[in-house]
């Protein structure tokens, strides 16, 4: 699955592709994320965040932070402390001016890291949650396993990516879009060619419903469910340590 990459003439490794890229159009990705999605986007991170409710995190990690969206989102189940990681420090600028300008930036930390090798302790969060980053994972099997060991027991991921809609004629609708018109609207918002072909290229690619499961399950992880949202254009992943 790595072997999609945003930038294919270049030698370096995803993991450095992918901190390039999104450092490339961190300042446009906001507004292309919530454009392109016609903002259906902000409503699946609000779906993904109700999920946790019941088990009332205090301690929560946002894995692949971006812009923090999700870490902010997920403050309405009133935890102690969030922190996002990120692999990109360009988005994290535009995460931490996000905070300055909503008076959060005492309530989320936001910190440079590698989602597949954390900086923390085992067993120290109630919850980690990722939105649309595990599929640029290098290796998505070692990035769970780690996200497996900062978690409590007993404590819940909740994983927010994009799938691939598989009813007719949606399917070839959401198809031509997604190939077709995104990467054009994409390279002509961010300036950057690869970012928004790589992005349809690795929705192909990265293993979306049960086969998430499949490796979800492997890595150790309970009780793993998956609710497919908008016709299947992403789905919300949960599982328990």
């Amino acid at each position: 699955m790595s072997s999609v990459l945003p930038y294919k003439e270049q030698s370096s490794g995803k993991k450095e592709q992918v901190a390039d890229m999104f450092n490339n159009i961190s300042k446009k990705y906001d507004f292309l994320n919530h454009f392109l999605s016609l903002g259906i986007d902000i409503l699946w991170r609000k779906k993904a965040i109700k999920m946790l409710k019941p088990y009332q995190p205090k301690v929560i990690l946002d894995i692949a932070t971006g812009t923090a969206d999700f870490a902010i989102e997920s403050l309405k189940l009133n935890p102690d402390q969030v922190i996002g990681v990120d692999i990109s420090e360009g988005m994290l600028a535009v995460g931490r001016e996000k905070l300055k300008e909503r008076k959060l930036d005492d309530k989320i930390e936001l910190r440079l890291g590698d989602s597949e090798k954390l900086l923390f302790d085992d067993n120290k969060f109630d919850a980690v949650i990722v939105s649309f980053g595990v599929r640029n994972f290098e290796n998505l099997e070692k990035g769970l396993s780690d996200m497996y060991r900062v978690l409590k027991p007993g404590g819940r991921a909740v994983i927010l990516e994009f799938s691939r809609p598989s009813r007719f004629p949606f399917r070839n609708i959401y198809n031509f879009y997604f190939k077709a018109i995104l990467p054009k609207i994409g390279r002509m918002v961010s300036k950057d060619g690869s970012a928004y072909t790589y992005l349809p290229e690795s929705v192909q690619a990265f293993p979306d419903g049960d086969n998430f499961l499949k490796i979800f399950n492997k890595v150790g992880f309970k009780n793993t469910k998956c609710k497919p949202l908008t016709l299947g254009v992403s789905s919300i992943y949960i599982g328990e340590k």
